[in-house]
């Protein structure tokens, strides 16, 4: 039988608002309060986000008040990423849910058809080529969509879709960025470098490395046709019943104290999270 979803749609909101969502959500399920979920959000203002192990550091403050964005650390590992005319997506289920099971590697694989199927509905042809091996340079560098990882969506060989995986307490969460359009390359405006130049080789390095999907198809899409296109492919190629659906009063009363306390400031850690408890893709 098809496994039941419930799908979010949530309004735009601050990178703490979306955050604390995220992890309310997670916790929900763990808990078997909440089925498996598929929810699509958006920000406001346009937020840097960094890995929940990511050093503060490479965060600009002078820049990111000067361009009027938020920021915030996320539960799930990786680097930095600028989220602004884009689609989120997150997913949260326990670990035994079909396709989830097997760990981190085999979910993403399993995971990246659904958003390969809602990106073909748009029009695009992408590809998710596999398993990809970092070299030293690649690790240390702060921006997301940059470096190549894990089961990436790309099309004409740039990155499309950047995703992180988090897995606690029996059960899985995983979020990713679709840029939907503008300049691929603001995020090296809230990042620190140690010159101009630096960040002039950063923003055409990652212009030559990642795309937004008005770049790719030609047109503008919406948020909603593209959240209504990956909704399609995920229930077409993984084989899920989605049905629309609320946060539930113990999400959204959990939402409200992560918001007020965990997700306040970004220049911490999480306790809760071991170092290698998330990773992108």
């Amino acid at each position: 039988m098809p496994t039941a979803w419930r799908l979010l749609i949530t309004p735009p909101a601050e990178g703490r608002r979306n955050m604390a969502v995220d992890e309310a959500i997670l916790d929900s399920v763990a808990a078997g309060q909440a089925p498996p979920t598929l929810r699509f959000y958006a920000w406001a203002p346009p937020c840097l986000s960094l890995g929940h192990a990511q050093a503060a550091e490479v965060a600009d403050e002078a820049g990111l008040l000067a361009e009027g964005w938020d920021i915030v650390r996320r539960p799930t590992g990786g680097r930095a990423l600028l989220h602004a005319d884009e689609l989120t997506y997150s997913i949260a289920a326990p670990d035994s849910t079909p396709g989830l099971a097997g760990g981190v590697l085999p979910s993403y694989q399993i995971l990246s058809r659904g958003l390969l199927a809602g990106l073909e509905r748009l029009g695009l042809h992408p590809d998710a080529p596999g398993l990809t091996v970092l070299g030293p340079s690649d690790r240390i560098n702060p921006v997301c969509f940059e470096v190549p990882s894990a089961y990436e969506i790309t099309v004409r060989g740039k990155k499309l879709v950047g995703s992180a995986q988090l897995r606690r307490r029996g059960a899985v969460l995983q979020h990713g960025s679709l840029p939907l359009t503008g300049d691929i390359t603001r995020v090296v405006r809230a990042l620190r470098y140690p010159d101009d130049e630096a960040r002039r080789q950063a923003a055409a390095r990652l212009r030559r490395h990642a795309t937004t999907l008005e770049e790719q198809l030609g047109r503008r899409v919406s948020f909603d046709e593209s959240a209504g296109a990956l909704a399609e492919g995920f229930a077409e190629a993984l084989g899920w019943s989605i049905s629309t659906g609320l946060l539930t009063p113990g999400e959204q009363s959990i939402s409200r104290q992560l918001e007020a306390t965990l997700y306040r400031r970004p220049d911490f850690a999480p306790a809760a999270l071991a170092p290698d408890a998330g990773r992108d893709a």
